[in-house]
């Protein structure tokens, strides 16, 4: 697994020349509702083991929670299950309100 911080994780994006990772957003619903990283995908981490079909082993995901540690946790299931480029956004979106994007709602 790798890690990447908010502002590494912004540089990948805005990279147009780089395949965009899938950005797993594993935090519950109200927490994906009060903020989240333009383009990231609502997974739970409670239904990602249900739900893992809906994947691709083969492409980028960066997981991303509140703070890191449950996406740290999803991160490590989807490579046991597989997936070869998993990487944890360290410090989560929290990181990223206050590294990236300060306008970002936090909680």
């Amino acid at each position: 697994m790798q890690h990447l911080s908010a502002p590494e994780l912004a540089q990948w994006l805005a990279d147009d020349a780089r395949p965009q990772p899938v950005l797993l957003d594993v935090r519950e619903p109200w927490e994906y509702e009060t903020c989240h990283i333009d383009g990231a995908s609502p997974m739970p981490m409670r239904t990602v083991p249900a739900r893992l079909a809906e994947l691709d082993p083969e492409q980028a995901v960066v997981c991303i929670c509140h703070h890191g540690a449950r996406s740290m946790q999803v991160a490590h299931f989807l490579e046991q299950n597989g997936f070869a480029d998993v990487t944890n956004l360290t410090g989560g979106v929290h990181a990223w309100a206050l590294q990236v994007d300060n306008k970002m709602p936090t909680y």
